[in-house]
C-alpha cells in the first residue's frame, strides 16, 4: 500500500518510517521518528489514512523543520489488551535502536512541542466541553489532571522516578533530564518513552481542541 501524504508538501522528502501495532480492535501508525505523529484505526489501511490525515494538524506542532514524505511501514507488532482499550502500549525492535546524543535532543524537543502544544490548547479552552465518545465525556480541568498523573507514572519507566506533590513544570524537566539522557536504566527504552509520552499528550490536546468547538 502507497499513501500520499497531501496535507504537507512531500517534494524531496525522506520517507517516513512508520510502526505498526496490530491489535484484533485497533491498529496504531507510529511515525518513529515524530514522537507524537501517531493515530489509530480499524485495521492497517485505517490507520495509515488517520496517520496521513493528521500530518497537518502535526505540522502545526512540530514546525517547519516536519516536512514528511511517503509512509513507509518499518514492521507489525502484535498488539495486546491496551492497544485494544485504545493506547499504544508494544516496544517494537525500532525501539531498541541506537540513540544518539543529538537525536536524543531532537526527539526529546519534539516531545516538549508537544507539551507546549497541549497547554496552549488548555489556556484556549473552555472549562466545560462538549460531551462525545472520546475520554470517558470529561471537561478540561479532568483531562488536564489525567495527563499530569500518568506522565508521572511515565517517569518512573522513563527512569525518572518523581515524588507525588512534584510541581508539573519540575516533573517535566526530571522527565527531559532522563530521556536527552538516554533513558539509562529506564523499564522503557527511551525511543517507546518518547513517542508514548508525546502521543498521549498530543491525544489530549486534539481531544480538548476538538471538544471545544
Amino acid at each position: 500500500m502507497r499513501v500520499v501524504i497531501r496535507s504537507v508538501p512531500a517534494v524531496d522528502a525522506a520517507p517516513v518510517r512508520v510502526a505498526l501495532e496490530v491489535g484484533a480492535t485497533w491498529t496504531f501508525a507510529s511515525a518513529v521518528g515524530w514522537p507524537g505523529w501517531c493515530r489509530r484505526g480499524r485495521g492497517e489501511h485505517a490507520a495509515l489514512d488517520e496517520l496521513v490525515a493528521y500530518a497537518g494538524r502535526y505540522a502545526a506542532v512540530a514546525g517547519p523543520g516536519f516536512v514528511p514524505g511517503d509512509p513507509h511501514v518499518l514492521g507489525r507488532s502484535p498488539g495486546d489488551r491496551t492497544t485494544d482499550f485504545g493506547a499504544p502500549h508494544v516496544v517494537g525492535p525500532w525501539d531498541a535502536e541506537p540513540l544518539d546524543a543529538a537525536e536524543a535532543d531532537r526527539l526529546t524537543g519534539l516531545l516538549e512541542d508537544c507539551w507546549a502544544a497541549f497547554d496552549r490548547v488548555v489556556a484556549g479552552a473552555p472549562a466545560t466541553l462538549r460531551k462525545g465518545p472520546r475520554g470517558g465525556g470529561r471537561d478540561r480541568d479532568a483531562i488536564v489532571d489525567h495527563v499530569r498523573e500518568a506522565e508521572r507514572a511515565y517517569c518512573s519507566r522513563a527512569g525518572a522516578r518523581t515524588p507525588p506533590r512534584t510541581p508539573w513544570p519540575a516533573q517535566r524537566e526530571r522527565l527531559v533530564a532522563a530521556l536527552r539522557a538516554g533513558g539509562p536504566d529506564a523499564a522503557w527504552p527511551a525511543r517507546y518513552a518518547l513517542r508514548r509520552c508525546a502521543w498521549h499528550v498530543l491525544d489530549h490536546a486534539w481531544e480538548i481542541e476538538d471538544k471545544s468547538a
